[in-house]
């Protein structure tokens, strides 16, 4: 189903903020960094309207109507990598799969992590449901696009990026007590608050990539996109991962 305007089902009840609740998950995530359906509860519980206003900006954007339009379900496309195998080496499909290879991951296997967090949820067939499907399903290119990685500081700098674009109470509540995390365990020179404070300015510089034509975005350069979008190295987040790799530390294993 789709509209003329951008549409939200008038049956929705008001989001509120839980919370007691997200501390509970909280403490799950930072026992297993890898249950990340931990960070759909604490994003669910704090960020209260927060995916309401995203959403209008969203809609206002120049790509907005069209996509609302079009309202395409990404995973078929991201996962379908016949077609993004065949784009020549360098571009934004090249590398994104050669990425979810790598980690051994699907935009599918998202999808049903993000599911598990649903389940005592009605599920509405409004414009504000498939943007947050949007939203879920451009992670792994925000990973590719922004240059942080899937060790436990890259994803905390990740968060940190997109909070600058989209905002919530839960996102920022995951970076900060992610950072706080970190820092007890890295050494002193990875520069943790650095490291996130550079990830804030990056994405607050940024244009965001929700807002693109991800079919479009996977055929570019990935050079190309990322001066079109004005996304900036992560100077400080490589100089971090180069000091672990100095000091023989593995990034996946802190905070592990």
């Amino acid at each position: 189903m789709t509209h003329a305007t951008p549409y939200i089902d008038p049956s929705r009840p008001r989001s509120r903020i839980k919370p007691f609740k997200a501390w509970g998950h909280m403490q799950k995530l930072l026992a297993d960094k890898e249950d990340t359906s931990q960070v759909f509860h604490i994003i669910e519980a704090l960020n209260g309207d927060a995916i309401v206003r995203d959403f209008k900006q969203f809609s206002a954007s120049e790509n907005g109507p069209s996509l609302l339009a079009k309202r395409s379900f990404l995973p078929t496309m991201l996962d379908d990598h016949a077609p993004l195998k065949d784009l020549p080496e360098g571009t934004v499909g090249h590398a994104y799969i050669t990425f979810m290879k790598r980690e051994g991951l699907s935009a599918a296997g998202l999808v049903a992590e993000s599911e598990t967090q649903r389940e005592a949820q009605l599920d509405y067939d409004d414009d504000l449901q498939w943007y947050g499907n949007r939203l879920r399903d451009t992670h792994d290119l925000y990973h590719i696009l922004s240059g942080y990685g899937r060790d436990a500081l890259g994803e905390d700098a990740l968060l940190a990026y997109t909070h600058s674009q989209h905002g919530g109470l839960g996102v920022n509540f995951i970076v900060f007590m992610g950072s706080r995390q970190i820092a007890k365990l890295a050494p002193p020179e990875t520069r943790v608050k650095e490291v996130v404070a550079e990830a804030r300015r990056n994405g607050k510089a940024a244009s965001r990539i929700v807002d693109q034509d991800i079919e479009a975005l996977l055929r570019e350069p990935l050079d190309a996109a990322r001066k079109r979008l004005n996304i900036a190295e992560p100077v400080i987040y490589k100089r971090a991962m180069k000091v672990m790799t100095e000091l023989g530390i593995e990034p996946m294993l802190v905070a592990a």
